[in-house]
């Protein structure tokens, strides 16, 4: 009786190691998989690099074209905001494990932009072009200033976390995943949301604005705006006042370099 006991307790402790090791294997390759739709996203909207981007040659009716990138983008909007959303989050770990809970968000973010990559439909059509060289040269360099300062805002919260692959390294390793408290650092200290701004940014800063590049800049645009209104509204109930407060002083997404009290 004592040899089984000792038989099913090794056991059981090589298949929490195999899950374990699994699921970390399963963020790795989530992460892998983000910085590669990463590269391929940045080369879409910046018109390099691959066969097909965002202001590519038309291939279908303009109508055609508008109702499939507005799918894609309704797609991308839903996923990205239902999945951050508490409720969707206590519902989807009865199915999924908790540690891996981030990196499914990533994997699947991933799915939608490179949905929005291979599937878009261009347009055609110029809503504007900036001839003179070096006025294209510095919309191209702010173009790239906000993927770099995109890549920096989230190292400067916790860049681990916010990809999954912290929960899914402290799970291999058996030890807390803790969530940090409330705290602005760098950017966070001029406005509340530093990424958006990065977002709107890299959406905005084109030499030339086709009208499929416009569509896809309103309908990302939009969702940001709705996205602020969902995520402040579940980070002041996670955080309460300090939360309300900060809300309150600081701007949303025009920074403010004015020193506050």
């Amino acid at each position: 009786m004592a040899t089984i006991q000792q038989g099913r307790i090794g056991g059981n402790a090589a298949a929490g190691l195999f899950s374990r090791v699994t699921i970390f294997g399963y963020g790795v390759l989530s992460y892998v998989m983000f910085l590669a739709t990463a590269g391929v996203g940045a080369a879409f909207v910046g018109n390099f690099g691959l066969a097909k981007t965002i202001d590519s040659v038309p291939t279908s009716t303009v109508g055609r074209a508008v109702a499939m990138n507005l799918v894609l983008l309704t797609v991308f909007a839903l996923q990205h905001s239902v999945m951050a959303r508490p409720a969707f989050k206590r519902w989807w770990t009865q199915y999924i494990p908790q540690p891996a809970e981030r990196s499914t968000y990533v994997l699947l973010s991933n799915a939608a932009m490179l949905a929005i990559c291979f599937f878009w439909e261009p347009i055609g059509g110029t809503v504007w072009s900036v001839e003179n060289p070096t006025a294209r040269a510095a919309i191209y360099t702010l173009y790239g200033a906000g993927w770099v300062s995109l890549v920096a805002v989230t190292f400067c919260i916790d860049h681990f976390h916010l990809f999954g692959l912290r929960q899914v390294y402290s799970n291999l390793v058996g030890i807390p995943c803790v969530e940090k408290t409330f705290f602005t650092p760098g950017p966070y200290r001029v406005v509340r949301h530093p990424i958006y701004v990065c977002w709107l940014t890299i959406f905005w800063a084109a030499p030339t604005m086709t009208s499929a590049h416009l569509l896809f800049a309103l309908g990302t645009t939009a969702y940001i705006l709705v996205a602020i209104q969902l995520e402040e509204r579940d980070l002041e109930e996670m955080l309460g006042e300090p939360y309300a407060e900060y809300r309150k002083t600081m701007p949303m997404l025009i920074p403010s370099f004015s020193k506050r009290s």
